[in-house]
């Protein structure tokens, strides 16, 4: 296993001092936005994809600081209802998985998306319960004349360009759990396989799911996870047991939140890292462990730090060879 970073949180910086950064911090491999909710401050699809000249420096910048790319992200919409935003949000999607292939990176993470309700709807709906019946109604409508018929064409345009679409579970879009994640993959057919998951266990501990569970049952359908994404976050029960943990206030209004999210280590301690680490072994997952950094109560630095610190020490990194005992 390798401990990596998303550089988003790191935008302000060019490139190369974002690299120096994470490679001082003591990381191995680096996830890169292309564009759509992460930016695309350290990788220019346009440029990118026009010269490759540029394709050879970006990879030379990353490989000359001991780095590896472990994937491209571009988190996005591109089932969103406005047009505008759908088609911009594709455009990315379609032209990374072009990047990812020049790269010779095989993952690219993204989002499932999320439609209206109803063919005329502006904005994304995203369906909790199944009554009024309207709302299987809007489920039905979602999956099966937008979702399905859109990622079974990228399924097969990811497959061309030998390429994995790595959703991240994450609520407000269709994809949110592992249940979901799975049902889109077997309803892209031939090309399913390219449906994969790009596990970030902090969506899924504020849910109530318990992360090794899950990672043990995606895993049994097809060693689905292809990146992760290391991140926590911790319910705060004296909020959570008054009003529930679905809470639409801001991120920065911690007090009054039920859950926030919380770097490495702030939200769960070290047992439940090293239990989640030693089943993403045991059920097939050697690759890296991405650190997304979006606690409000540290710095990006500080944040980056601490994690890669924490996992460095949990990380199985060796292969665990013969069973000399048995």
């Amino acid at each position: 296993m390798k401990v990596g970073a998303l550089t988003v949180a790191k935008a302000d910086l060019p490139l190369e001092e974002a690299l120096d950064f994470f490679a001082e911090a003591g990381v191995q491999a680096v996830e890169i936005g292309t564009g759509n909710y992460p930016g695309d401050a350290h990788c220019n699809l346009n440029k990118m994809l026009g010269s490759a000249k540029a394709r050879n420096d970006f990879m030379a910048a990353i490989k000359s600081r001991g780095l590896s790319l472990s994937a491209l992200s571009c988190h996005g919409n591109p089932l969103h209802p406005k047009k505008s935003i759908a088609s911009k949000h594709h455009e990315v999607h379609r032209a990374t998985v072009q990047l990812a292939n020049k790269l010779g990176v095989r993952e690219v993470v993204n989002f499932s998306g999320l439609p209206g309700g109803c063919k005329g709807d502006r904005m994304p709906n995203w369906v909790v319960a199944p009554w009024p019946e309207d709302h299987l109604e809007a489920l039905e409508y979602q999956w099966n004349e937008v979702a399905i018929p859109y990622w079974k064409k990228e399924a097969k345009y990811a497959d061309n360009n030998g390429v994995n679409i790595c959703f991240e579970m994450h609520p407000n879009f269709l994809v949110y759990n592992p249940e979901t994640l799975i049902k889109l993959r077997e309803a892209c057919g031939k090309f399913g396989k390219r449906i994969c998951a790009n596990f970030d266990p902090s969506h899924l501990f504020w849910q109530g799911i318990d992360v090794p569970s899950a990672i043990r049952w995606l895993q049994s359908q097809g060693k689905v996870i292809k990146h992760f994404h290391a991140k926590d976050s911790l319910v705060y029960e004296w909020n959570a047991r008054v009003n529930g943990v679905l809470d639409t206030k801001h991120y920065a209004d911690e007090p009054r939140r039920a859950w926030i999210f919380r770097t490495v280590g702030y939200g769960h301690g070290e047992e439940v890292w090293r239990d989640i680490i030693s089943t993403l072994r045991m059920y097939g997952y050697d690759g890296v462990l991405s650190i997304e950094h979006e606690d409000s109560l540290m710095s990006p630095d500080e944040g980056f730090q601490k994690a890669a610190d924490f996992l460095n020490q949990v990380i199985i990194k060796a292969a665990a060879g013969a069973m000399t005992w048995a």
